[in-house]
């Protein structure tokens, strides 16, 4: 789904990345590597397969736009390195795209690593009037770009069946993205007047009306 905000072009995509088209940036957001990683490490039946569909699901996203940079609004990695550092490691070897993150809470790695693999750290970033962030955040005249929430959605249908969805939750003056990792669970939104809701399908992003 394309959309405009401030006179500007993002395409949303079903991932749960953005595109912006005319600075080709693709933001994604709360990706949270090292979550399937840490789960097994505690005794959960997850199969050690499932760590790669991050970075299948990632390399999809890459295939669908013509991006110069990636931005990560935050929560990148999960908590404390381990193995899955080195598949993001090698990930990163295989694409020329310039990687920012802007830092989340749970970004609790030295940044030295994040460096040593030429990605820039930010704790927020401006560009023209879009400020990003991971946790929603408010500053005039600025659209906010952020995670954090993992925002979600609960449809109710006649007969009394229930639909949830990820979903990016727009409000006058910001966007929270959905979260793009697996594993990582939503928080389910009431939207107010003003607030646009395009849920997340497995094959297309649609505006919820209200």
């Amino acid at each position: 789904m394309k959309i405009n905000i401030n006179n500007q072009n993002f395409v949303l995509h079903q991932s749960g990345a953005a595109f912006w088209e005319e600075e080709k940036i693709l933001f994604i957001s709360d990706l949270h590597l090292g979550k399937i990683g840490h789960f097994r490490k505690h005794g959960m039946a997850i199969p050690e397969k499932a760590i790669l569909e991050n970075f299948a699901r990632l390399n999809v996203v890459l295939e669908c736009f013509d991006s110069e940079t990636i931005i990560f609004l935050g929560d990148l990695f999960h908590s404390k390195i381990n193995n899955e550092w080195n598949f993001f490691s090698e990930w990163t070897k295989t694409h020329s795209q310039k990687i920012i993150l802007i830092e989340g809470n749970h970004d609790i790695i030295s940044k030295q690593y994040y460096l040593d693999l030429n990605i820039e750290v930010h704790q927020e970033l401006i560009i023209h009037d879009f400020l990003l962030t991971h946790h929603p955040s408010e500053r005039e005249q600025l659209f906010n770009f952020c995670g954090h929430i993992h925002p979600g959605i609960k449809l109710k249908g006649m007969g009394r069946q229930f639909l949830s969805l990820s979903c990016f939750f727009r409000k006058p003056n910001q966007m929270i993205f959905p979260s793009f990792g697996e594993f990582t669970g939503n928080f389910y939104l009431i939207p107010k007047e003003n607030d646009q809701i395009y849920a997340i399908t497995k094959e297309e992003v649609i505006e919820i009306k209200r």
